[in-house]
């Protein structure tokens, strides 16, 4: 078993020049990459192996993150299956000076754990055990019933 707060990561990347596009801001293919990343270290630190990118659900840019300042990436997983691991992955634009954060992105992954052999693999029951875990594993819920709405 493995608690959702054992599984939570929080990344930076500061913008440089080579990640924007030709309006100075985030290139989005590159958002989705750290996105993608930080949720496969979730994955992987829930599941105690390798884990491959299987599903991403809708994903909107909301935001630019201009040149200078930093995405943060947090991501958690809040749903595991008998090899699937669903991770909530939002993107903030920060200034790096004052830490202000704003919403920029938003998506739920799904992983797949897989062995040596590439095949799927059973990952360990998810675990919430603080009220904070449960905050976010309660936003993570609803943010998937909405996606399944049409939100």
């Amino acid at each position: 078993m493995t608690d959702l707060m054992e599984t939570y990561i929080e990344n930076r990347h500061l913008i440089q020049p080579n990640d924007t596009n030709n309006y100075d801001m985030a290139h989005g293919g590159n958002v989705l990459k750290w996105m993608d990343t930080d949720g496969a270290l979730s994955a992987m630190r829930f599941a105690g192996q390798t884990c491959v990118t299987a599903r991403m659900e809708q994903v909107n840019f909301v935001q630019p993150i201009p040149r200078g300042d930093t995405a943060l990436i947090q991501a958690y997983v809040y749903k595991a299956g008998e090899t699937s691991i669903r991770v909530r992955i939002k993107a903030f634009r920060e200034n790096p000076q004052t830490g202000e954060t704003e919403l920029t992105t938003e998506s739920l992954f799904v992983y797949v754990a897989i062995d040596e052999d590439h095949k799927p693999s059973p990952v360990p029951e998810l675990t919430v055990e603080s009220d904070e875990g449960e905050r976010l594993r309660e936003q993570a819920l609803e943010a998937e019933a909405e996606l399944a709405n049409g939100r």
